[in-house]
């Protein structure tokens, strides 16, 4: 743990914008995560607000008032994913704030904050520092070799019919379930949340020059095989493979070709998330893509149930499973017991 940090949210909090808070809520490695600020929902718990989880971590209305509990307070995360990475509107008063006070700042956006004279100016005066997660790997050029193939672990992946629709959440569980059962996984970070959240390996995927990507994400689980000799390598996708905007699902999938496929889905999205120019192809156009690419049939659908009441996330499981013969789960209420029992029935590991 590098020290307690706070998630800025504000206004954002119960939006699929805010996935990077959601992620820490669930879990962290990297930070110990002591708020969250948005005033909407202030003092109540965020992983309440999240799933109705409580979590112990309580929604602040401002910075200030969240560091009258926690005085001891070393970072600010900046909790939100927006559409093209861009500082909200509103942030900048928080951000400079506790700069100002020797708070370092982390950042997954693509505006990179610590290239804003005013705010690099002022972490400078005040011994903090600016982490922008996505400059971290915007340098990285690692060209593919085919070592890809020396890889002999069981690969999962994760892929979802959207952006911000659970796909690291699941990995990250399917990962954790599977170590808890004595059987040794390594989940593999494709995204800046995955990186905060402490994550041993990975990358920003929209962060390297596309022509390195096969390259950077080969190197990232031949690395984890080779220093880790994991049984099962979990990885998830990012954005969607049929994403006009997020593609980044299908070169992850195009290069492991992995033996499991779990497919994220939220069945009430008639449009891609943000884009309501780009209505949600039909599930049925996903898995017969994702069959084409690996030759596999998706072992499991993994169901993102907002905005749908309970009865309808049943019957969308009845009508899956009987149509198409794939187990249906619902991670975050389930679990992902049911995921891993398939995949040890079907592939020695």
């Amino acid at each position: 743990m590098e020290g307690e940090a706070l998630i800025l949210a504000e206004g954002l909090y119960s939006t699929t914008y805010a996935k990077t808070a959601h992620g820490l809520v669930r879990k962290s490695e990297r930070y110990k995560i002591v708020g969250v600020i948005d005033s909407e929902f202030a003092g109540m718990d965020a992983g309440e607000v999240l799933d109705g989880k409580p979590r112990g971590i309580k929604i602040y209305s401002s910075l200030s008032e969240a560091l009258e509990e926690h005085p001891e307070t070393k970072f600010l995360i900046i909790g939100v994913a927006t559409i093209g990475g861009v500082f909200p509107e509103g942030y900048r008063r928080v951000v400079k704030e506790a700069l100002s006070r020797g708070i370092s700042v982390v950042s997954g956006l693509h505006e990179f904050l610590s290239d804003d004279p005013e705010l690099s100016s002022l972490a400078r005066e005040r011994g903090a520092r600016i982490i922008d997660v996505r400059k971290l790997f915007r340098d990285l050029k690692i060209r593919y070799t085919g070592k890809i193939n020396e890889v002999k672990a069981l690969k999962v992946v994760v892929l979802g019919t959207d952006s911000a629709v659970g796909k690291r959440t699941t990995a990250i569980m399917i990962a954790d379930e599977l170590n808890a059962r004595g059987i040794k996984a390594v989940f593999i970070g494709t995204g800046q949340t995955a990186w905060m959240q402490g994550a041993k390996y990975g990358f920003v995927l929209d962060s390297v020059i596309n022509d390195f990507i096969p390259g950077v994400l080969e190197d990232a689980v031949w690395r984890a095989y080779t220093e880790e000799k994991p049984r099962v390598i979990v990885v998830p996708g990012q954005g969607s493979p049929l994403h006009p905007v997020f593609p980044g699902g299908y070169e992850i999938l195009n290069l492991l070709k992995p033996e499991v496929t779990i497919l994220q889905h939220a069945p009430a999205r008639k449009f891609f998330d943000g884009f309501p120019e780009h209505p949600m192809p039909p599930l049925e156009k996903y898995l017969e893509l994702i069959k084409l690419i690996t030759d596999r049939k998706v072992l499991a659908i993994t169901v993102n149930t907002e905005n749908m009441s309970e009865e309808e996330v049943l019957q969308f499981k009845r009508e899956v499973e009987e149509k198409h013969g794939i187990a249906v789960v619902e991670p975050l209420r389930e679990g992902v017991g049911r995921i891993v029992d398939l995949i040890l029935s079907n592939y020695e590991v």
